[in-house]
């Protein structure tokens, strides 16, 4: 799969397919699950695990992610019920317009988006100090 433009905010990549952005090297058919730690935040073990349907958000996530490595992206199936995230949907979008969901349940790998865009260097820099700037200020919690 491949995808050669800059993302679009609030713009569903395709209807249905769902999107994880990471670091982490994974394959085909393995599954994310809860209780891992979070790619965000060090120490923290989620609960859930996070998606989207928006090209924008996954990039964010993979961009962002901890880790050694490139960012990727994977497309996901959910294998049991999802809600809308609400440490996205009620805090900063109401109404959902990214398309980001999360679930207890375990998701499967079923691809890989390769040759995505990202976001431009100095806008994931800027995305980086507002981010660091919210947890210093104890204002960047995870709802999970």
């Amino acid at each position: 799969m491949d995808e050669a433009s800059e993302p679009v905010p609030f713009e569903v990549y395709q209807a249905g397919v769902y999107l994880h952005g990471t670091k982490a090297d994974l394959a085909v058919g393995d599954v994310l699950t809860p209780g891992r730690e979070s790619n965000f935040e060090a120490g923290r073990v989620m609960n859930f695990v996070y998606f989207t349907e928006t090209l924008d958000a996954a990039t964010w996530g993979a961009e962002l992610s901890s880790g050694a490595g490139r960012g990727r992206i994977y497309v996901v199936e959910p294998t049991g019920e999802f809600e809308d995230d609400p440490n996205v949907t009620d805090k900063r979008f109401p109404g959902n317009p990214t398309r980001s969901f999360r679930s207890a349940e375990p998701l499967r790998v079923v691809g890989e988006l390769v040759g995505w865009t990202g976001h431009p260097p100095e806008k994931v820099q800027a995305m980086r100090d507002g981010l660091a700037a919210l947890q210093q200020e104890g204002r960047a919690p995870i709802e999970d």
